[in-house]
């Protein structure tokens, strides 16, 4: 059994540590080996059918806000030469829903292909769950990188902690909201004492919290996980109906390639620090994104940065009442970066016109601390908003945006086709009404009755529709047919 949902005494195992040099200067073992028999690699045991569940951290993504990372191995894939595991990925990042695709090399199961909506996340399982890769794989032949033994003295240096060890430290048994199971904690030292329990014949690590290696201040968490829950032999696609969060600037056609910065250096106000910043687009679009690059400098020394900074970007009134608060957003009290240097898309809520945004620091600190408030400050930065065409209503008419964009009409293809069902077609329509990116003239909401089955016609006038051989008026039409039959609901 690869994971053991309930532990029983019968299977209990008192393990000893052994310790072949232990620094008592420090209290940190430099050199471990557990007495266990056998050995573990990333991947030992992964199979198809097999269920993960992860609660999961990574300081590149988001710095390190918590995701949840669902994947299931279906099969097979083959990429070029090379055979991989088929593995279907669902991600909730905040309030988004992304489904895609991954193909986990056989040698490691770290992603080797991934859908282009997957790639900051492709990255992030890399240097989380799949970190181990780097000392113990598959490959026996490797006698660096192979198999590694629960009893050995360490299975390699980490070169990122200038040569520490990584070593195999205690025995414990771990309990996940996955179920209980006997756990081997490797680790290593940098300041921190940076565990990761792994099961002996289980796929990939159940539990780890590590740091990452920082000379002064306290270390920010590099990456942190817990297996939520796992099954093997799952047959039937266990993401069938989860149906991926329709991104805002895919609907407004939002230019995602940043490039002419405009750049900027200020002291905060109370002149505990500079903040250098860089955005673009030069003039960003109501609806869309600006690309913000943050330093937090030290204001007596301009190419140092200051550390562990709790931070936050407003949107002001011209008399300084805060409007809307980033952090809050995205269901935080304030933000946190380990380094003084961030990269975050900002996405823009407000209309046209002067916008003022405030870079506000609450302190500087732990990440789990009161900030130091006396190294707090602000900067306000005036940057104009650009009119979106997509966002122009009329009362009392129909207006759709000067630019479709073009998946729109892909999905009525796809549906006249049969490749996408029913109740995917409509909930893209519920929502582009909603966001008032798909204008229809007042229409009362009818109550469904009988069947909710889409009448012919309207899959028709999709088809030509999405051919170019109707024009808008006419598809609306059938989409206000669809609302007063009750088969379209629009909440508000």
């Amino acid at each position: 059994m690869k994971f053991y949902l309930v532990l029983s005494s019968l299977l209990v195992i008192l393990f000893s540590v052994g310790y072949s040099n232990l620094s008592y200067g420090q209290g940190v073992q430099t050199a471990g080996g557990v007495n266990v028999d056998g050995s573990w690699y990333l991947g030992e045991g992964l199979a198809i059918g097999d269920y993960f569940e992860y609660s999961l951290c990574e300081i590149d993504l988001n710095d390190c806000a918590p995701i949840k990372i669902k994947f299931w191995i279906k099969g097979d894939i083959q990429n070029e030469s090379e055979s991989l595991w088929d593995a279907k990925v669902v991600v909730i990042d905040g309030n988004k829903i992304i489904k895609g695709s991954m193909g986990l090399g056989k040698n490691s199961p770290e992603p080797v292909t991934f859908d282009d909506n997957l790639f900051h996340y492709a990255i992030a399982f890399k240097s989380s769950l799949a970190w181990l890769s780097a000392f113990a794989t598959a490959n026996e032949d490797d006698r660096i990188h192979g198999p590694q033994k629960f009893s050995d003295a360490a299975w390699g240096k980490i070169g990122a902690i200038g040569g520490g060890q990584l070593i195999p430290k205690r025995t414990e048994t771990i309990t996940t909201p996955a179920g209980t199971a006997d756990a081997v904690v490797v680790g290593w030292y940098s300041g921190n004492n940076n565990e990761i329990w792994i099961v002996d014949d289980f796929p990939y690590p159940v539990k780890a919290l590590t740091y990452a290696w920082v000379t002064t201040g306290i270390a920010p968490i590099m990456h942190q996980y817990t297996l939520l829950d796992y099954k093997e032999n799952v047959i039937d696609d266990p993401f069938k109906d989860v149906e991926s969060t329709i991104l805002k600037e895919d609907l407004l056609d939002c230019d995602t390639n940043f490039h002419d910065y405009i750049s900027g250096r200020e002291a905060t106000n109370t002149f505990s620090m500079t903040i250098q910043y860089n955005y673009s687009p030069e003039f960003p679009i109501e609806g869309c994104d600006i690309d913000w690059k943050i330093n937090f400098m030290n204001k007596y020394n301009d190419v140092e940065f200051i550390d562990q900074v709790h931070y936050d970007i407003w949107v002001v009134d011209e008399k300084g009442n805060r409007l809307r608060s980033y952090a809050e957003d995205i269901g935080r009290a304030d933000l946190f970066n380990g380094f003084g240097q961030v990269h975050l898309l900002l996405p823009v809520e407000e209309n046209a016109g002067i916008i003022h945004y405030v870079i506000f620091v609450h302190g500087t600190g732990s990440e789990y601390e009161i900030p130091d408030a006396t190294m707090g400050g602000y900067i306000t930065i005036d940057i104009e908003i650009s009119e979106n065409p997509l966002l122009v209503q009329l009362d009392n008419s129909v207006t759709l945006p000067s630019k479709i964009p073009s998946w729109i009409k892909n999905n009525a293809e796809w549906w006249a086709a049969g490749q996408i069902n029913d109740d995917s077609f409509i909930q893209g329509i519920q929502f582009l009404i909603k966001e008032d990116v798909l204008q229809i003239p007042s229409t009362e909401q009818g109550t469904s009755s009988g069947s909710n089955e889409i009448p012919s016609w309207i899959k028709n006038n999709a088809e030509w529709w999405a051919a170019g051989q109707i024009n808008d008026d006419s598809f609306i039409q059938g989409i206000q047919f669809l609302i007063k039959e009750g088969i379209i609901k629009i909440t508000s």
